[in-house]
């Protein structure tokens, strides 16, 4: 009988990816990130562990969203005192805070424990096209969310 293979964390290799959000769906895009932190993309997957990689998202600030969602989906916020929810659409968000709804999308993904929110700090969002992690010599990850473009 053949036992199952696990990983251990010394034996794991954690890459780092740059993915360009620009012109990208916001949903097709933060799966695919999603699946990228949890590790599903990788022979040594392992539900209970992190056998995941780094992606550094750049341009959030020209992500899309299609039909009426840039006016119509909201984003709300409490301070958890009476009266203290705020809400925002898409568009008045993109504008103040970009990096927000990638960040939104994606951790909406990720599972809703410990793990999670550990895989999630593996995530570096930034609204422009520069960021400061060139020392972990990152490779560009091509995701095309746009079905028909091949």
């Amino acid at each position: 009988m053949n036992k199952t293979y696990l990983p251990s964390k010394d034996t794991l290799e954690q890459q780092w990816y740059v993915v360009d959000a620009a012109n990208q769906r916001l949903g097709r895009l933060a799966s695919e990130i999603a699946a990228i932190l949890r590790g599903k993309n990788k022979p040594t997957y392992t539900p209970h562990m992190d056998t995941g990689d780094f992606v550094i998202v750049v341009n959030a600030e020209k992500v899309m969203v299609t039909g009426k969602k840039r006016s119509q989906k909201i984003y709300w916020r409490t301070s958890q005192r009476p009266g203290g929810m705020k809400t925002e659409t898409f568009a008045q968000l993109q504008a103040r805070i970009p990096e927000r709804i990638v960040e939104h999308a994606v951790r909406g993904m990720l599972p809703k424990n410990s793990l999670g929110r550990s895989l999630f700090t593996k995530l570096k969002v930034y609204a422009g096209p520069d960021h400061p992690h060139a020392a972990q010599k990152p490779q560009a990850l091509k995701i095309n969310t746009i079905p028909g473009e091949g």
